[in-house]
Parts: structure tokens; sequence; C-alpha cells
């Protein structure tokens, strides 16, 4: 019994939500990137294929989430239109809806692929029949579900933007390094005042970058006595989760980042109020690419971006994204070391 559900919850909680977050990457991050380009003079191009990149958002998280299934070709393709209209009546709860619904759709397309002789009918009808009807009867619902939990947070960040800097900066965080999408969860959260303009949401997500970033950037650097260049590279610029078989042997080694993503997330919200107007997967992306300053910067980019940028604003985010995640993991990986709870080797990365 353990080891089904421990099969389904990769399967669902790790490998479908991994998918829809490279889904959301290759259709609305890229998108949103492409139209930010598209305001400099003489690149108006971009623009429009940002448009329509960002507008196949839940096509590509639907495809993407039954790929990761291993399903047919025919079940993969027709997941596309059940995406479509999962994240069209889901609301802002889209990206959530798209998971939950093509995860069903792409199963009991599954179950009747390859079953028949007309199967180039019977499957495409089954998956999208049941996708569409999800999509008509509970896409609302989920939408709804997610601007509750996300009006939750919004008026807890607003409210006590210290205590919640802490818990989203640290919860966000850890996710992140887990074998879980913190992109996705922060895509289905919504985290980000982008098109709601909601203040509250706009500062979960400086906090969540801010907890991604004290990830990334603290085990690159905390760690580079031992991995060197290679493993400043592919931490601080790829991921973290590269640490997990190491956390798993020692969760000691896990505390200086976690410390650090506490004292970055309530300077991000209260000191130096950063917020994400960007795509709301920006916010669990960290300095995967560089995506989560990005993000921020291409909030402050949009005319809907509330105050003016000012030299303060630049300061924050060197500090809350790089400096400040490098020096205090450092620091408090010093008395841990000379304790012993982290030694020689235990942050090493496999070959």
């Amino acid at each position: 019994m353990k080891e089904t559900l421990r099969r389904l919850a990769r399967r669902y909680l790790i490998d479908a939500m991994s998918a829809m977050a490279f889904g959301l990457f290759a259709s609305l991050l890229i998108g949103t990137i492409f139209k930010a380009l598209g305001m400099i003079p003489g690149l108006q191009i971009l623009d429009t294929i940002g448009a329509g990149a960002s507008a196949v958002a839940g096509p590509a998280m639907a495809v993407a989430i039954a790929y990761s299934l291993k399903a047919s070709p025919l079940v993969v393709y027709s997941c596309a239109a059940v995406g479509w209209l999962a994240n069209s009546n889901g609301g802002a709860g889209g990206p959530l809806a798209v998971l939950i619904i093509a995860i069903i759709a792409a199963e009991v397309g599954m179950l009747v692929s390859k079953k028949t002789k007309v199967d180039i009918l019977v499957t495409p009808f089954v998956t999208l029949l049941v996708g569409g009807l999800l999509s008509v009867w509970c896409a609302s619902y989920i939408g709804k579900a997610v601007d509750l939990v996300s009006g939750l947070i919004s008026f807890a960040m607003t409210c006590q933007p210290f205590v919640m800097g802490i818990v989203v900066s640290v919860v966000v965080g850890i996710a992140l390094t887990l074998p879980i999408s913190s992109a996705a969860i922060c895509a289905a959260l919504g985290l980000s005042g982008i098109g709601s303009g909601d203040p509250g949401l706009a500062l979960a997500g400086g906090a969540a970058v801010a907890g991604c970033c004290a990830q990334m950037v603290g085990f690159a650097v905390m760690s580079f006595r031992e991995n060197r260049w290679g493993g400043l590279v592919s931490q601080g610029l790829g991921t973290s989760m590269l640490q997990m078989p190491n956390i798993i042997r020692n969760p000691r080694i896990w505390l200086p980042t976690i410390l650090a993503s506490a004292i970055t997330g309530p300077l991000a919200s209260c000191v130096f109020e950063l917020r994400m107007y960007g795509a709301a997967i920006n916010s669990g992306m960290g300095t995967c690419g560089l995506l989560g300053p990005i993000g921020i910067i291409l909030g402050w980019l949009d005319p809907a971006y509330p105050d003016p940028v000012t030299a303060w604003d630049w300061l924050g985010l060197a500090l809350i994204c790089f400096v400040l995640p490098a020096v205090l993991s450092v620091l408090f990986t010093i008395p841990l070391r000379k304790i012993g709870w982290i030694r020689e080797g235990d942050m090493t990365l496999p070959e």
C-alpha cells in the first residue's frame, strides 16, 4: 500500500507537476520574455510572437503533463484541447485546473488507447469528452478555490508581511530543492500582482523569489570547496535539487540555506518591498536561468507596475537574489562545520 501511494505521489505530484512547469516555461514564461523584448523599437514583431506563445499556455501544460505520464500519442495530442478548455474555464486557477483535469483525461484516455480497431476515433473522443466535461463542470470551481487560497495569502501578506515573508520564503524555497515544482506551485497559486494588481500576491511573489534564490545561490556558494566552478554554475543557475541525495544523507546541510531564506524573505517583503509583477511562474524559479530576477525586472517594465523603479529597488534585487544568500549561507555554515554537523564532502555532487 505504501509503495503504491509513493508511486502515485511521484507520478502526479512530481512528474506531472514538473512537466506542467516545463509547459508553462515553454509558453507563458518565454512568451513574456519575448513580449518584453518587443518593447524595444524595431523589434515589435517579438511582441506578436510572445503574445502567441502566452496564449497557448493551457495546451502546452496539458501536452507536457500527458507526455510525462507516458500517454500514447493520440492521448497527448488530444490533451492540447483539454488544456485550452481547462485553462480558459479555470480563471486565475487555470494552471491548477489544467494539472488536475489533464491528469484525469490522460489516464482515462490511456484506458481505451489502442483497445479498438478505430483507435484514431475512440481515443481522442474519450480523452476530449472526459477533459472537456471536467473543464466545463469543475474548472471554474477549482479557480474559485485557488482564488480563495490566494486571497488568504494576500490578506495575510498585507497584514503580517514580516511573518508571511518568512513563511512564503522558507516554504517555497524548500519546495524548490525538493523533487517537486516550486514554479508550478507559484503558478497555481498566482503569486504575482500581474493581471490582478494585488499587492499582497505581488509581495508574496517577491518573498518566494527570495526563498528560491537563497536555496540555489546558498548551496552553490557554501559547497564551492567541494564542487568548485562546475558546482557553482550547476546549482546557482541550474537547481539546488542536485543536493537532495546529500540532504537525505545529512539533513543538517539544509540548515544554512533555510536560515538564509528566513532572513531574506522578510527583508524582501518589509524592507525592499520586492514585488513580482512578472509571470507567477517566475516566483518559483529562483536563479534558474536568472528567471526569478528577470521576472521582477520584466514586471518593472510593465506599464501596470504601480510605482517608479528606483536605485533602491535595484539594490534590493541584487542583495536579496545574490549577495545576501551567498554571504548568509557561508556565515551559517562556518559554525556548523566547526561543531561537526557539516563535514568535508557532505555537499559533494555526484559525478
